[in-house]
């Protein structure tokens, strides 16, 4: 129906973009960088009109290139059998750097903000045209009214703002995302359920798929993020890759990308206009309680209805309507040792018609049943294993749906054990480290019981530090290598300080993460450095 259009620009205000990437060329048009520190920029001066990403790591672990990845899920390049598909692959990507080395400053944001809007800005320079869509995966706390007056200028100048809802996974107001005319997305994993790290409330006002690392439901071996373009500089110099990462910060550019496909067939869609089609349901997938709710605001948003509507607000010719194809959410299914039931969801992704003849599995310890269907079979199944006559070992089965238009096969996998909450990981250090060089201060020395690493620090100093933990297969002194198990606090890609001044149960996972690409990507809080621990 459309693929976007290059007249319709996004604006990335993050950590600038690597220009050179391959899976982005063509895709970008000029930026500026508006980060007036040296001590954050890492490019050796203030504000100019170079929004590319010299990294953000400072030299004391790697970078994570966050606006790269985030610009390559609105618009990579597609149909050039390389890399990712963005959601509007020809729409175009307006870089600007407003984050580096410790993150930024809310000022910093803000006339990145004005820039993309095409308002006045400490830079004296305007984009050519500003820009249609503005994705902010970034955010913190405190509200100021100035920031909140530019927000409200760019509404009214017609500029669509979506910002990360957060990632704390409470109910604490996180800002830009809760100003007033920026839609606020928060997160869901494969399942459709809200991701656990997401932040939630009453400002929340869409969801999208940000992911969920801890889990593979779809049994291709990789935690179930969020694939795109990215750097690695561990070495020294900068590497072209993909990488899985998870967050708010991943689900906000999806909802930018939509955005921008509905700017595509609508050219005079305003901020107001999407809200009408926001808060009326016709452009999501109403999810959680009826209605609005706090997990995720007014549903999962969903591209072709959010197309058609846009198309049908514009008036004139009405879209082609797409033949009906027989889509099927996860492609496959991974129960792992322990779960029993998980959700299947068929759909129409096309127009038109479409009935659905048969869903079976080829194995007699597998069920699937409709849960919430039409009347043509379409929407949600559960699919069930029984492993209580199996013996101890790995087992596979095929799911097989045949409809009117033409058939799928998603491929299941299952795992008996003698134990099945005797998850191991291998012999793990937790470390707490300096918020400020990412130093080992303090360290345990754990292993697993009944799946669980128990651990306790005592008589630490007060004061803020990174929760990590990880083993060391090969007894380099550093933990999370590729090949060994790494997790964090309260996400490995959205480390967050813990305040070490009472008691308190700190719970967080730890396993093993896998990365694709051109080059092998090692991972940690987006980045891929190593961490020391003590000896």
């Amino acid at each position: 129906m459309t693929t976007g259009d290059g007249d319709v620009v996004v604006a990335v205000v993050d950590t600038g973009v690597l220009l050179g990437f391959p899976d982005l060329q063509g895709q970008l048009i000029s930026g500026y960088d508006f980060i007036a520190s040296t001590s954050i920029s890492n490019d050796g001066d203030g504000i100019d009109n170079n929004p590319d990403d010299p990294g953000d790591g400072g030299g004391s672990r790697s970078s994570s290139f966050h606006g790269t990845h985030v610009s390559g899920t609105i618009a990579a390049a597609s149909n050039n059998g390389v890399g990712v598909a963005g959601v509007a692959w020809n729409a175009r990507i307006m870089p600007v750097r407003v984050l580096g080395v410790g993150g930024g400053t809310g000022y910093d944001v803000i006339q990145g903000v004005r820039y993309a809007a095409g308002m006045r800005n400490d830079s004296g320079a305007l984009p050519d045209k500003a820009a249609d869509v503005i994705n902010l995966s970034l955010g913190g706390s405190g509200y100021s009214s100035i920031s909140q007056a530019v927000y409200s200028e760019a509404y009214n100048r017609g500029v669509m703002v979506f910002a990360a809802a957060g990632n704390a996974g409470n109910s604490v107001l996180h800002y830009p995302a809760s100003y007033d005319h920026v839609i606020s997305v928060s997160s869901v994993n494969l399942r459709k359920g809200l991701s656990y790290f997401s932040s939630y409330g009453a400002m929340v006002d869409v969801a999208a798929p940000g992911g969920d690392m801890r889990s593979d439901v779809n049994g291709d071996g990789y935690g179930d993020g969020v694939l795109s373009t990215v750097g690695n500089d561990s070495q020294g110099f900068i590497r072209f890759g993909y990488a899985f990462y998870q967050g708010t910060s991943m689900a906000t550019p999806h909802m930018a990308g939509v955005a921008a496909l509905m700017k595509s067939v609508n050219p005079q869609l305003l901020p107001s206009d999407f809200d009408a089609l926001l808060s009326s349901g016709s452009i999501t997938e109403d999810l959680g309680q009826a209605g609005r709710d706090d997990q995720f605001g007014n549903g999962l948003i969903d591209a072709h209805k959010a197309v058609l509507e846009a198309a049908n607000l514009a008036g004139g010719s009405p879209l082609p309507e797409p033949d009906p194809v027989l889509v099927v959410s996860p492609g496959a299914l991974n129960f792992g040792s322990s779960v029993t039931t998980l959700t299947l969801t068929v759909g129409n992704g096309g127009g038109g018609q479409l009935l659905v003849d048969q869903i079976t599995a080829n194995q007699a310890w597998m069920s699937v049943t409709d849960d919430a269907v039409d009347g043509g079979g379409l929407g949600t199944y559960t699919v069930t294993v029984d492993r209580s006559l199996l013996d101890v070992g790995t087992y596979g089965a095929t799911i097989r749906i045949t409809s009117s238009t033409n058939d799928q096969s998603v491929d299941t996998i299952m795992q008996v054990t003698s134990d099945p909450l005797a998850g191991d990981a291998g012999l793990h250090y937790v470390l707490l480290l300096s918020t400020t060089d990412y130093t080992a201060v303090a360290q345990l020395q754990v292993t697993a019981g009944n799946g669980y690493y128990a651990y306790s620090f005592s008589d630490m100093l007060a004061g803020e530090y990174f929760l990590v933990a990880g083993s060391d297969s090969n007894n380099d002194g550093y933990i999370c290598d590729t090949g060994e198990a790494c997790g964090g606090f309260p996400s490995l890609y959205d480390l967050t300080p813990v305040s070490i001044s009472a008691d308190g149960v700190l719970d967080f996972d730890s396993g093993f993460n896998f990365h694709l690409g051109m080059t092998q990507l090692n991972s940690l809080d987006h980045g891929g450095f190593k961490l020391r621990r003590l000896h």
